[in-house]
């Protein structure tokens, strides 16, 4: 007789809802089960036929860390697009690439931690390659575009679960885990919230990360907005995983709390799902959340609300389906099959597709054509003079630092293709028909004995090593070839001639004749061993320091000098060696030989994404490298017809004056040199458009730690100065016309058309903007705002009608007198052009709006932090849980404004919530002081508060400031009468 079957447990039903399942499956772990899911690397639960699961995959433009993949442009550069349904066939093919290299390795991760969507705030953040833009609409649009195809369109699985990095108001690498941005509640609102919410509100995100930073003196891993607003802008249950080493900061940089039990039990319950700590070992993270249950600082329940969302996003990745039914369900999209509604009907589909074709979504055809695509359409033309598009007899002359280079960063896969801008140019113009120089200044470095260093030869079948894991939970980045196997650098009679690149800031590189750069290894000999400058800590740099007749050679992975042994040059034991440095070829002059027989002279210019600013090192300058400056330079004096191409991940101030075309392009992945030469012949006209201001030097630009883009009048939505190119600008080989602007109100949508017409002779690509003004605003807005944008593609004489549909809302600053969004009543100029500055129609349209009285603090009292105005202050944490407090910076004086105080009938006290030690002062309407409460002696810590009382007569609305002297933290006044 044959055994019955077991019943299938329901979470293994596709048929029940998700909710249900999610249930079922949670009540069947026991405690220790589900203390084990909290930790990155979450085991498997052999007894219930659950494996085990991680978080964590980087996709920022194609699958990270895992090899080699299809590699696109850099997230600037998709952001430079302006183009959703670009960037979501981006984010599909990104999907399908995780889902076939999954296939065949099981360590490639579902959860993708992608994309970034930090605002691009301030251009020398060191990160600036991994954001879309400075403006929060564009990311948002960017954003969603993105996690759409990252997620796919079926109705029920998901081909990855997407999440957003890194909540909130991040953009220092500096002290990134110890500094905290003081971020008042309109740029909160109206800024550094706005692109994670439209993004989440979109529907296709599966969670957040939190950052390293601060927020108003609170560590982003405990932010009370993930519950209060994050949570409550999508009914989805949102997994939140911690930044690698994070919850350990907590303890450890931060000193937010003494011990790591109180720490975890503070993130878990602010909203922390899992946690990103000490690699793969889980250990200690799970000890310390049985330490918190046994000190009862939390409870079970704490622990189910986070494993239940994590179960709710394997769920959604099929997971526990029927066999394959994960996989598939990536299929059956491909198939257009998204109307499919269980894991049989997939299955079916699948069949029907093939579902061996899931293994060849990898590295296709159509993936390499896309990455082509995305390369093209994210090059920026800055300026041109006519000189550009190039005939095609044109000989050109190809010289730069990055001419014959395809950099990658921190965040890319492993090249399969590759097509560098001196490999495009031969491509497209005849390899007969370019001369190349690349501009370095070749050295040879001779010791003290009169010898010089020698690299000898290398194995070419000798194994590279893994370089180092990197943050986020990487697995093995395999970036960088720290070789023990190859033989380390000696001396000789005649050495070796080096290939010096000064990078700026006196960061050097140095590399062989075959290729390979001067790396150092675990065993401290020097070596040339590595392909690129890369890993976690870069080991390819180095400073040349004057000393004495000569220069000391300092390796900066180590901080150690370089000296001679007789078993070779090391960084480590013996006394540092003196070199003498013997120039044999300065590298302008080799750029002047080839640009003074060219027609044209393409300089390529820029940053490698590993040196000099990047994940833990921002920017100290716009400044191009003054390397870079002299090869420009000797390009320019050689032949007026330069053209200057910049590869890079952030903006530049360059002087452009004296250049007849300039274009910029972040780094294009794998096509980038075919794109940028098709771009110059004109097969395509460009039409990217900067995501983000181009300052035109140092002197423009905010402190980097000032995260009050309102006050400090940061972006372009509030700069008023020149820039050297604006928001939104990029040029075309066609001519545009906009004509016809109209603007009405309908119910809660403001309808705006106009039209667009090619008056050129090519077809092109416009990106047509709308921009918001406020003419008549009571406070602060900015100088224009985008709303919306669209690009399109238009033949020689084509027209076509834009429309755009705008809600109301958007028109809305937040009002922290009333402490929500309001939109004033009064008149709102529409643009419409191709920038932020090239505005080509105009129109104005009245608002009804709602008409706001003054502050009413009788009745509701003042919150610190909703001033006005400030200065001299900053925001800080009112308790470690939630709030704000004020206080001076460095424990001086501050100044806080409140303007149109409404004191009613009259009030004859007031009240202060402060802790610390100082003076609060009050005054109205610019006048003496009328009011002053000071504490005896400082509260015992930052968050024992007391309560200070004194008489103030006060009736009728005023202007009301308040001063505050010493290290007080005032949290709020009330009035009372």
């Amino acid at each position: 007789m044959t055994a019955p079957m077991p019943p299938t447990p329901p979470f293994r039903d596709p048929g029940l809802p998700l909710a249900e399942r999610v249930d079922d499956l949670l009540s069947r772990l026991t405690p220790d089960e589900k203390t084990g899911f909290l930790h990155q690397f979450a085991p498997a639960v052999e007894r219930l036929g659950v494996a085990a699961f991680r978080t964590g995959q980087e996709a920022l433009h194609g699958v990270a860390w895992m090899g080699g993949a299809t590699v696109f442009p850099q997230a600037v550069g998709l952001g430079a697009t302006w183009h959703e349904d670009l960037v979501r066939r981006v984010g599909e093919a990104v999907a399908a690439e995780v889902r076939a290299m999954r296939a065949r390795d099981g360590r490639v991760g579902l959860n993708v931690w992608s994309p970034t969507v930090n605002l691009l705030r301030h251009p020398l953040w060191g990160r600036n390659e991994e954001g879309y833009s400075e403006d929060p609409r564009l990311t948002s649009a960017i954003a969603v575009a993105y996690t759409r195809g990252l997620r796919g369109s079926h109705p029920i699985y998901w081909r990855t679960a997407p999440v957003l990095k890194h909540w909130l108001a991040h953009n220092n690498e500096t002290d990134r885990d110890t500094a905290s941005s003081s971020v008042r509640p309109r740029v909160l609102h109206e800024y550094d919230l706005r692109a994670f919410r439209e993004t989440v509100e979109a529907g296709a995100v599966a969670g957040v990360m939190p950052a390293y930073n601060l927020v108003n003196g609170r560590p982003n891993h405990l932010s009370p907005y993930l519950r209060s607003h994050l949570r409550t802008w999508t009914d989805q249950e949102l997994l939140v995983c911690s930044d690698a080493g994070a919850p350990s900061n907590l303890v450890t940089s931060e000193h937010y709390f003494d011990t790591h039990e109180e720490a975890t039990a503070a993130a878990l319950r602010a909203g922390v799902d899992s946690f990103t700590d000490h690699g793969t070992d889980s250990s200690l993270i799970t000890a310390r959340v049985r330490g918190a249950l046994e000190r009862g600082l939390l409870t079970e329940a704490d622990i189910d609300t986070a494993v239940r969302r994590q179960l709710s996003v394997r769920l959604r990745l099929g997971e526990f389906d029927p066999a394959g039914a994960a996989d598939l369900a990536g299929a059956a999209d491909a198939a257009g099959a998204a109307d499919l509604a269980g894991a049989a009907g997939l299955a079916g589909a699948a069949d029907a597709a093939g579902a061996a074709g899931l293994a060849g979504a990898f590295d296709t055809p159509e993936h390499r054509a896309l990455a082509q695509e995305a390369a093209e359409q994210a090059i920026v033309l800055l300026k041109n003079d006519r000189l550009l598009p190039l005939a095609p007899d044109t000989r050109l002359a190809v010289v730069g630092l990055l001419a014959d280079e395809c950099k990658l960063d921190w965040y890319s896969g492993s090249l399969l293709h590759r097509s560098t801008p001196l490999e495009g140019v031969y491509e497209r113009f005849g390899a007969d028909r370019v001369e190349f120089a690349e501009g370095v200044d070749r050295i040879r470095l001779r010791t003290s004995a009169g010898t010089f260093l020698h690299v000898p030869a290398a194995d070419p079948d000798a194994p590279a090593e893994a370089g180092p894991a990197g943050t986020e939970g990487a697995l093995d980045p395999a970036l960088l070839a720290g070789r023990t196997d190859l033989p380390p650098l000696t001396t000789d009679a005649t050495g070796t001639e080096l290939a010096l690149v000064d990078w700026g800031e006196g960061v050097l590189t140095l590399r062989a004749p075959d290729g390979r750069y001067l790396s150092v290894a675990e065993d401290g000999y020097v070596r040339a061993a590595a392909d690129q400058p890369g890993g976690w800590v870069v080991q390819e740099t180095f400073r040349l320091e004057p000393h004495g007749d000569g220069h000391l050679l300092r390796h900066l992975g180590t901080g150690r000098h370089v000296c001679v042994a007789a078993d070779g040059v090391k960084v480590a034991g013996e006394e540092a060696e003196v070199f003498g440095t013997v120039v044999t070829e300065r590298g302008e002059e080799a750029v002047a030989r080839a640009a003074a027989g060219a027609d044209v002279v393409l300089v390529v210019a820029g940053n490698d994404p590993h040196i000099n600013g990047r994940e833990t090192e921002d920017r100290t300058t716009l400044r191009l490298p003054e390397h870079q400056e002299r090869l420009l330079r000797a390009a320019r004096a050689a032949n007026p017809a330069t053209v200057l191409a910049l590869v890079c991940a952030y903006p530049y101030a360059v002087d452009t004056g004296p250049l007849p075309a300039v274009l910029w392009t972040a780094h294009g992945g794998q096509a980038a040199g075919t794109a940028l030469a098709r771009v110059l012949a004109g097969d395509v006209s460009p039409a990217g458009r900067l995501p983000q201001t181009w300052y035109a030097g140092d002197e423009d630009l905010p402190d980097l730690l000032d995260y009050d883009v309102i006050g400090s009048r940061q972006t372009y939505l509030y700069f008023e100065g020149t820039p050297l190119f604006p928001f939104g600008h990029g040029l075309s080989y066609a001519s545009f016309a906009y004509d016809g602007l109209t603007a009405r109100v309908e119910e809660d949508v403001v309808r705006v058309s106009f039209t667009v017409t090619n008056t050129g002779d090519v077809t092109a690509d416009e990106v047509a903007q709308l921009y918001l003004r406020a003419e008549a605003p009571s406070v602060p807005r900015p100088r224009r705002e985008l709303l919306a944008h669209r690009r399109l593609t238009l033949a020689p004489g084509g027209t076509a009608a834009v429309d755009f549909e705008v809600p109301v809302p958007a028109f809305a600053y937040w009002d922290v007198a009333h402490g929500r969004h309001r939109v004033e009543p009064g008149p709102y100029a529409l643009l419409a052009g191709a920038s932020s500055e090239d505005v080509r129609l105009r129109t104005t349209l009245t608002l009804d709006g709602e008409a706001a009285g003054p502050r009413p603090v009788r009745a509701r009292g003042l919150d610190a932090a909703d001033f006005d105005e400030q200065s001299g202050t900053e925001i800080v944490d009112r308790t470690k849980e939630s709030g704000d407090a004020v206080t001076p910076t460095a424990g001086n004086s501050g100044e806080l404004l409140f303007r149109n105080c409404d004191f009613g009938p009259g009030i004859t006290a007031v009240t202060v919530t402060v802790a610390g030690g100082g003076t609060v002062e009050l005054s109205l309407d610019g006048g003496p002081v009328r009011a002053v409460l000071s504490t005896e002696q400082p509260t015992a810590g930052p968050y024992d508060y007391l309560e200070l009382r004194t008489g103030l007569v006060a009736e009728g609305v005023h202007d009301l400031r308040i001063t505050l002297r010493g290290p007080v933290r005032l949290a709020r006044a009330g009035f009372s009468g």
